[in-house]
């Protein structure tokens, strides 16, 4: 063993039987949220089971997931299996890529995040939410879900690259509908990429269909640049030998932004919907706290600062619903994990949907109660209890625009509706790169 790898208190880590060739594949795409509980649950904090591709490790405790994501981030990497996944519709965008591509193109993005910038996105935000709640018609069954990420997508469009997409809409958000639903697919996991399976040619022609809109969005800026778009702002760079950006590569940010910036979003606020017409109460204490706050104007930047519960309710729905269910990496090096070595190139699993819902953090876990967050809960957790936008230097870089953008619409909608969840609705969750509902979630919305 090499002298900089610690001791090993024990070599492997207890974890399931598999099945030949299909290791643990097939038990946990059954029942992905069930298999990653259990794992927990009967294993303990370090589990560890071989797939098809090589062994896999669960770490469930936060101070382990501290040591990846954090402590020893640059020991570990995304990992080819993700690569896989989600290279297809992304590309080398700044969600998969690694190194001085990832570093250079993050800093180059990150100045429309900042604090001030996003600021200026709040009235804006209103304003499409406004213009959403317009189409509903008082006492019709809508499908929420569709709603939310239809919003979402105009919002990151028009904040980050300064378009209006409502022409393209449709095909951006059938191509990235598409994508996702077609990741869950199990020959993705256990074909080799180089099969031209029906879901892979799926994703192939709904990429297709994306980069005809978002090329023509490139060009348009070529053309007509501004001073705070992301596109213009990649088109201006160069690197020390003076060599522009590839076209290319500005569309793999540009695609990552529109997945990244409106799918989790999108689940945060169709899954708050859900739980609050499963708690009525605490809707009722949303919707007192929107009518005091805010005595029937919409809300603005300067609200957020007195709508604690509002703020609350999104929290408490990102740890029991967390909109990235899981994290994976893939160590380098050989490490040390809660005593257990972990070799290099193996898959390295962390779930929020586990620890967010662990009982030695979180009393009665799977309750929806917003309160918990009242008395400064967060800061008497480990640090990684509570996950939702990742940790360490990849940790999500619209963690804040997502945060003002579900507060915001949340207070627009409730505002002015409630929403009754359909009788027999069951949610099932997919949970590939993000815990999205497999069918409609249909709500009848009821102006107040």
């Amino acid at each position: 063993m090499s002298e900089d790898i610690p001791a090993v208190t024990q070599e492997t880590p207890p974890g399931p039987d598999g099945l030949p060739f299909v290791g643990t594949q097939l038990t946990f795409l059954r029942d992905p949220y069930g298999f990653m509980t259990r794992m927990a649950r009967e294993y303990g904090d370090v589990v560890a089971w071989e797939n098809p591709d090589g062994m896999v490790y669960q770490l469930n405790h936060p101070d382990q997931i501290e040591h990846v994501l954090v402590q020893h981030n640059e020991n570990y990497i995304k990992g080819e299996n993700f690569q896989n996944i989600l290279g297809p519709m992304t590309g080398n965008g700044i969600l998969n890529s690694e190194g001085a591509v990832w570093r250079r193109n993050r800093h180059l993005i990150q100045p429309a995040f900042h604090p001030e910038r996003i600021r200026n996105y709040a009235t804006m935000m209103t304003d499409f939410t406004e213009e959403m709640l317009e189409t509903w018609n008082d006492g019709e069954t809508r499908s929420i879900h569709d709603d939310m990420m239809g919003v979402t997508l105009q919002i990151v469009a028009r904040a980050l690259f300064g378009v209006d997409i409502d022409d393209q809409i449709n095909t951006v958000g059938a191509s990235l509908e598409t994508f996702m639903e077609s990741t869950e697919r199990l020959s993705n996991f256990v074909l080799p990429p180089s099969v031209p399976t029906p879901s892979r040619r799926r994703i192939a022609n709904a990429r297709e269909s994306l980069d005809e809109v978002v090329y023509q969005l490139i060009e348009e800026r070529r053309t007509n640049p501004t001073e705070h778009d992301v596109i213009s702002r990649l088109l201006e760079v160069t690197d020390e030998q003076g060599n522009a950006m590839s076209t290319e590569q500005i569309r793999d940010e540009v695609v990552t932004l529109l997945l990244a910036g409106h799918e989790t979003t999108a689940l945060s606020l169709t899954l708050t919907a859900y739980l609050l017409a499963q708690y009525p109460d605490v809707e009722e204490r949303l919707v007192a706290e929107l009518d005091e706050v805010l005595g029937g104007e919409p809300p603005t930047m300067e609200d957020l600062s007195e709508l604690t519960y509002t703020e609350q309710v999104v929290k408490e729905s990102m740890r029991l619903y967390p909109p990235v269910p899981g994290i994976v990496r893939e160590p380098v090096k050989p490490d040390i994990v809660g005593g257990y070595r972990i070799p290099a190139g193996a898959t390295v699993r962390m779930h929020q949907w586990v620890v967010h819902r662990d009982p030695r953090w979180y009393d009665d876990p799977l309750a929806f109660r917003p309160e918990r967050w009242a008395d400064d809960l967060e800061a008497e957790l480990p640090k990684l209890a509570y996950f939702p936008f990742a940790a360490g230097p990849r940790r999500c870089i619209g963690d804040r625009f997502a945060m003002l953008e579900a507060r915001l619409l949340l207070a627009t909608i409730y505002q002015q509706y409630h929403l009754e969840l359909e009788p027999g609705t069951e949610l099932d969750l997919m949970a590939t790169i993000t815990a999205r509902p497999k069918d409609e979630i249909p709500m009848t919305v009821r102006r107040r």
